[in-house]
């Protein structure tokens, strides 16, 4: 069998790769299935591109265009020479492109278009995240642009100023290798490779960001050089925990050999593992019982010292450990848990709060949601944001007005944060949605406190930080024994019959049940750890004494 990468195949676990294209070559299929946030995700990304795929068919011309829509259902190899039929042709438009594959080079490729430029053509693809972001309402309009779009009905990149950059190295890989296919066919917009560009869609869908493929090219080859072998097995490749382990099929096989081994990425990742294992460090054991300095490649986070604690709390079974005797969390008069839920990129359909008021003659503790139920994305976020604002800002300003203290909690700022921001720039002007600023100002302010900070600089946390990680060690358990992010997308699919798909009333409820428990788990834990209860937790050093004593 040929061996032909696509562009999945670029990034990502080398190890997979190795694993996949061996499996590949003995005729297997890999031994697991994708896991079911990997299969909403690339269901999601199909019901996009369709969509998509259809505006871009449809949407008003001003110039006399020749578009050429390809039936995706057909097997690749006809679509692909369908596409060659109408690159031949001069077709303007060629949607669901596919190129032939190239056994000769080992690559394959599909575009979602290819539209006519130059001398060939841009290839142009659709994903389902979000591509640029909005510029920062007080941006100088003197300042020069950073990025190029075009809009969808042609192909006219200009300097926009009303956007910036995210960024995505895996699609500026798989257009690089699409620009690639298609210079080797004599395609390509341009003889010279400096001034290749293509072309994404994501999942706002209004314009086309233009990518710069030149300065890729030579990074593109080294890439696509280096994976063809370790597919070719020529370079060889271990299993390590990192990051994408969680949604890999691969991982049921490499988590038992993982163990098996005692394998030092159990407790360490990413580069700390590199540089242990140039120690001659690859055991969780061996990472325990050493007392050295750090080495000199360690990437600093976490803390080597913490590194060396969490292998032992790993062999002892300590869930927490605690870095001071006695750990602090921020309180106040006035206490709102926040958290959020959002689908994707697509954007942020509840707020939920709980409102702790301290004040003996205060009603107890209650939740409030702030809810969209229109399909994402939809204006109906922005006024469900407004109204979250608007309220959370009310009870700020009384609090504060009374001489009280207030504080609203969340956990991990990181995904609030951004939603709050990206809410106040997408949603400007709807009732309540406030100026950027004013989102700005309070984040930095003491009123916001991140409980995830409050966990990282008390402990260390052996068995990770997330939230349904450490609050069951301070008693809270959820009451869905399926609740996690991952369902939570599977429900909301469902709670607004995402995409055309039927919908069930019921998931609305328990998204509202999960929320409700996510903000009184925030509740649970940040109280805990203000309790007496918590000097029941072993300390840094306990655990150094229990090392020296063994």
């Amino acid at each position: 069998m040929a061996l032909v990468l696509g562009a999945r195949d670029l990034s990502g676990c080398e190890h997979r790769l190795a694993l996949t294209s061996a499996a590949r070559a003995a005729g297997e299929a890999p031994t697991a299935t994708e896991t079911p946030d990997a299969v909403r995700r690339i269901e999601a990304a199909q019901s996009h591109r369709a969509q998509i795929l259809q505006v871009l068919a449809d949407v008003p011309r001003e110039q006399p265009t020749t578009i050429v829509s390809i039936d995706p259902d057909l097997p690749l190899k006809r679509r692909a020479e369908l596409t060659l039929v109408a690159c031949a042709d001069g077709a303007d438009w060629i949607l669901s492109a596919a190129l032939p594959t190239d056994l000769g080079r080992g690559r394959r490729g599909h575009a979602e278009a290819l539209v006519r430029h130059g001398s060939g053509y841009v290839p142009i693809i659709i994903v389902n995240h979000r591509v640029v972001n909005a510029a920062k309402p007080d941006r100088d309009p003197q300042e020069p642009a950073t990025l190029s779009t075009s809009p969808l009905d042609r192909w006219d990149p200009q300097p926009d100023t009303t956007r910036t950059n995210r960024g995505n190295r895996r699609d500026t890989l798989r257009l690089a290798q699409l620009a690639a296919m298609l210079g080797d066919l004599g395609y390509a917009p341009s003889p010279s490779r400096a001034a290749w560009v293509g072309g994404v869609i994501g999942v706002d869908a209004d314009c086309i960001l233009a990518v710069p493929l030149g300065a890729t090219m030579p990074e593109y080859d080294e890439i696509f050089s280096h994976r063809r072998s370790i597919a070719a097995g020529i370079v060889p490749t271990r299993a390590r925990r990192v990051n994408e382990c969680r949604s890999c099929d691969w991982w049921p096989q490499c988590q038992a050999e993982l163990v098996a081994n005692d394998d030092v990425s159990l407790v360490v990742g990413g580069a700390g593992t590199v540089a242990l294992s140039a120690m001659g460090i690859r055991t969780v054991e061996q990472l325990a019982n050493y007392r050295g300095e750090a080495p000199d490649e360690w990437p600093g986070h976490p803390p080597f010292a913490d590194a060396v604690i969490t292998a032992n709390c790993r062999r002892q079974q300590v869930p927490l450990v605690r870095r001071l005797h006695r750990p602090a969390v921020q309180r106040a008069d006035v206490e709102v848990d926040v958290d959020m839920e959002s689908y994707g990129e697509r954007g942020a359909y509840l707020w939920g709060t709980l409102l702790t008021d301290h004040d003996p003659a205060a009603a107890p503790a209650a939740y409030r949601p702030f809810v969209t139920w229109d399909p994402l994305p939809t204006d109906d976020e922005g006024h469900a944001f407004g109204r979250f604002w608007s309220w959370l800002m009310a009870r700020r300003a009384v609090a504060h007005e009374a001489g009280r203290t207030f504080a609203a909690y969340c956990y991990s700022e990181q995904a609030e944060n951004r939603w709050l921001r990206a809410s106040a720039d997408r949603f400007a002007g709807l009732p309540g949605v406030p100026h950027r600023d004013e989102v700005e100002e309070f984040i930095a302010s003491d009123d916001w406190v991140d409980i995830y900070q409050a966990v990282n600089v008390n402990f260390i946390c052996p068995n990770g930080k997330g939230l349904k990680r450490v609050a069951p060690v301070a008693g809270f358990d959820w009451h869905d024994p399926e609740a996690s992010g991952e369902a939570s997308m599977e429900w909301y699919a469902s709670a607004v019959g995402l995409d055309g798909g039927p919908t069930d009333f019921t998931q609305r409820d328990r998204l509202l049940r999960y929320n409700e428990d996510d903000v009184q788990a925030t509740k649970v834990l940040r109280e805990w750890l203000d309790s007496e209860r918590i000097l029941r937790l072993p300390t840094v050093d306990d655990i150094l004494r229990n090392i020296d004593s063994g």
